[in-house]
């Protein structure tokens, strides 16, 4: 196997994680990263024992074969389009762009190159999402009437990150969205979307919410709920039901759900509850990093490309109109 230069711009914490994990893939010779934080990148790269490169211009010219973005939002755009443009493959985190106007752009662009993008939606490449779409494609639930998703984080993150975050449906939800698609292999129709505020200030300063429900109208007629939360004291929890008229499937429900019965005499799990999305996915995030790399290296075929992205963010745009004004939103007006 021929091995890679990869460079990844971007050191913050899911930025390192990703660095620590490519070094130490098949296929990976060397690993190189920067940040607009020099610093950072610098003391990242003396830490895990990587290369180091003062900007991204610099990242270029190292000679990389492949780059991975994990920097913020609005800078995705650029280090696609100039990566692409190098022919150079690009893994890049969600989102592709701050907008649909941003977003649709980088699709274009790319749709004019041969040069693979790959889209990190990674619980796409997470066991228990893999078995559950393999239930429903093999049909054993039956017709699928029901899905019902959860992303409830156990704290908000910084007051400053929520203005640059696109709001709890482009940051949060868009996974749940990816997901339900993804499962289901059916296309979303019509969404409803509501949200509140009852914890920090910042929120309603920033246009969002920290709660928020949602209904999904599939196009074979199934109905999917999304709960989304930035307050679940009790630990992270991510979860998906598949119910059908022959059977169901759940993902996420292991010995380190954050759930609490309190029927009489029921066995509590003696072990913690995930404390993030790092831990209940590292294995899903290693796993999207080494198909990535074969797809850079004409091995793998493109698991998640932009427009796969694009489907999840006009879904994203829906709720957040929807909640704006009060009404259901069809995803076809969105698209328009």
């Amino acid at each position: 196997m021929p091995s890679i230069r990869v460079g990844l711009a971007g050191t913050g914490r899911i930025g390192t994680s990703h660095a620590e994990t490519l070094r130490h893939l098949p296929g990976v010779g060397a690993v190189v990263v920067t940040d607009v934080d020099a610093e950072r990148a610098r003391a990242t790269a003396d830490k895990l024992e990587v290369e180091f490169a003062a900007d991204t211009a610099a990242l270029f010219d190292s000679g990389i074969d492949a780059l991975v973005v994990t920097t913020a939002t609005d800078s995705h755009p650029e280090l696609i389009t100039a990566a692409v443009d190098r022919g150079i493959p690009v893994f890049c985190e969600k989102p592709i762009a701050a907008d649909i106007t941003g977003t649709l752009a980088v699709v274009e662009h790319v749709a004019n190159s041969r040069v693979p993008v790959q889209i990190g939606f990674q619980r796409r490449f997470d066991a228990g999402y893999r078995a559950a779409r393999r239930a429903v494609a093999a049909g054993e639930l039956g017709w699928v009437h029901t899905l019902r998703a959860t992303t409830l984080d156990p704290a908000p993150p910084p007051a400053e990150y929520i203005p640059r975050s696109g709001g709890l449906f482009r940051d949060c939800g868009v996974h749940d969205f990816d997901i339900i698609r993804w499962v289901t292999g059916r296309e979303v129709t019509e969404v409803y979307a509501t949200g509140a505020n009852r914890g920090e200030q910042f929120f309603v300063d920033a246009g969002d919410v920290d709660t928020a429900a949602v209904v999904l109208r599939l196009d074979d007629g199934a109905l999917a709920t999304v709960s989304l939360s930035r307050y679940n004291g009790a630990g992270y929890d991510v979860r998906l039901e598949a119910l059908g008229s022959l059977g169901n499937a759940v993902v996420g429900l292991d010995d380190r759900a954050p759930l609490h019965s309190v029927e009489p005499d029921y066995p509590q799990s003696p072990l913690p509850a995930y404390p993030g999305f790092m831990d209940r996915f590292h294995g899903a995030y290693a796993e999207e990093l080494a198909v990535f790399v074969g797809v850079a290296t004409g091995r793998n075929d493109n698991p998640c490309p932009p427009s796969e992205a694009l489907e999840a963010f006009y879904i994203a745009e829906a709720c957040e109109r929807s909640r704006r004004d009060g009404k259901p939103v069809q995803l076809a007006d969105v698209r328009r």
